[in-house]
């Protein structure tokens, strides 16, 4: 990953894209990390854009896990 100051990559912007789509660029201002540019198709795979709700729960990690069933005991008695 390259680091741009916010200025360079306002001169540099048509570079600065070009490099984004080949890997994230970081645009940092006074020194400090601001955003990150990627590129259109790192995007839509990191949001899985093009999935349904349905499709997402789906292909969850937590899919096809089991709960565990709950203790239905009424618990201890105390008298007040």
């Amino acid at each position: 990953m390259q680091t741009w100051q916010l200025q360079q990559a306002k001169a540099r912007l048509t570079e600065c894209v070009n490099q984004a789509k080949k890997s994230p660029q970081i645009i940092s201002k006074h020194n400090k990390p601001e955003v990150i540019l990627i590129s259109i198709e790192l995007y839509n795979q990191l949001t899985n854009a093009d999935q349904d709700i349905v499709a997402y729960f789906r292909n969850s990690p937590l899919c096809g896990l089991t709960i565990p069933s709950r203790d239905r005991s009424e618990g201890r008695r105390i008298d007040l």
